[in-house]
């Protein structure tokens, strides 16, 4: 592996894949709905001569690049869609759709993922490996677009022998990645609770079932359910984003709804949890005598990255990048519907910096000022040639 080479074709081709970020970055689409991005994506391909096929899995694209040297096949996995914040930036390149917008950095995947094909091209002969460029949609809403892809068949004809993909990350600086083996992100899984109790005057509360006091009993005991059942060694969050009870000053209402996330890194321990946790929310209906319904959505799986691909991709950043650039991270309790792929073949999931040493406040994702150092752009493809030309 050159990485001189790397470097300079790396630089030689960056005004586009800036280019693709700022267009994408303005032009935001939402989860299964990235029709424009799905063509933008497709018509930057086709300049590229890679052969692609679009509406796999819906909105996604798929393109093959061929090595003369082997028959095996790795996956680069990028995500199409956005989110439904309203931006905050005032930048030139600020999405010009009101509500939407790449607040968690899919653009700047699917710009790397186009500049790593357009220098992969370059070393087409060379290739040790044959690449398939996975442009998923959907990866924030649960099913996840990861399952419409393997849905669609692109883990086959011909078969991946493994994946890899990263992320934006504004808490690392510019020019620096994250990486690590193993447990590495949790699962999701998303929870709603309808409250039915007994509504009435907020003056005679005897004469009432009280699903808000309902709800806050749910609430405040939920830790010491956690205490009592959770595993030690298992990390795990369950909280609690919303709550609505439409009643009044002096109105006590008859409904009161509770939506939370529950996360954690055992399987075994997820399913037990939902039956500590049923259990749990039947003392309280019976305790108040309302009616208290679970409706779940079971979400992503836990994302762990297989150990031998990630010490291979871990030798090949440190090449490319230098070993003071590449860093070991901890585990996060955020999810990834990559972690579906793992199912399939070896997978490998880091984290590329983005942050401006330059800003006092770096934006985390999903935060309406979230942006990058448009330098993270030359380091993610560098990161990604870099890992198809040592595989």
């Amino acid at each position: 592996m050159n990485r001189d080479r790397i470097d300079s074709l790396v630089e030689s081709i960056f005004p586009q894949v800036l280019s693709h970020r700022l267009h994408l970055h303005a032009h935001p689409e939402l989860s299964f709905q990235e029709y424009e991005t799905m063509n933008y994506v497709s018509n930057a391909l086709t300049e590229l001569g890679i052969r692609h096929d679009k509406e796999v899995g819906g909105t996604g694209v798929v393109g093959y690049i061929s090595s003369p040297n082997s028959s095996e096949w790795i996956g680069l996995r990028a995500d199409l869609d956005a989110l439904p914040i309203s931006e905050q930036n005032d930048v030139p390149y600020r999405s010009k759709v009101p509500g939407v917008m790449h607040a968690c950095g899919h653009d700047v995947h699917t710009s790397i993922l186009l500049g790593t094909a357009a220098v992969l091209m370059q070393m087409r002969e060379e290739l040790p490996v044959s690449v398939k460029l996975i442009f998923q949609p959907g990866e924030e809403v649960s099913p996840g677009g990861a399952n419409y892809i393997i849905d669609a068949g692109i883990m086959d004809n011909p078969k991946l022998n493994a994946m890899v993909a990263l992320h934006v990350y504004p808490e690392m600086e510019v020019g620096n990645v994250g990486i690590k083996p193993g447990l590495m992100m949790a699962s999701s899984d998303e929870i709603r609770i309808e409250i039915e109790g007994k509504g009435g005057h907020g003056a005679l509360p005897d004469k009432c079932i009280n699903p808000i006091a309902m709800a806050a009993e749910i609430i405040s005991q939920t830790p010491s359910l956690l205490n009592q059942h959770q595993p030690k060694e298992v990390p795990t969050v369950l909280s609690y984003g919303y709550i609505e009870g439409l009643g009044a000053v002096n109105v006590i209402p008859s409904t009161c709804t509770l939506k939370g996330t529950f996360r954690t890194m055992n399987e075994e321990w997820r399913k037990s949890f939902f039956e500590h946790y049923e259990s749990f929310l039947r003392e309280i209906e019976v305790r108040y005598g309302g009616v208290v319904k679970l409706h779940r959505v079971k979400g992503y799986p836990f994302l762990e990255n297989d150990p031998l691909l990630t010490a291979k991709v871990e030798k090949n950043l440190k090449e490319q990048l230098g070993e003071d650039q590449v860093h070991p991270i901890p585990i996060r309790m955020t999810a990834e519907d990559f972690a579906f792929y793992a199912a399939y073949v070896p997978i490998c999931f880091f984290r590329l910096g983005v942050g401006d040493p330059n800003k006092t406040v770096n934006h985390s994702v999903h935060h309406p000022k979230f942006d990058i150092h448009s330098d993270g752009l030359k380091v993610g493809v560098s990161s990604m040639v870099s890992i198809v030309m040592g595989y």
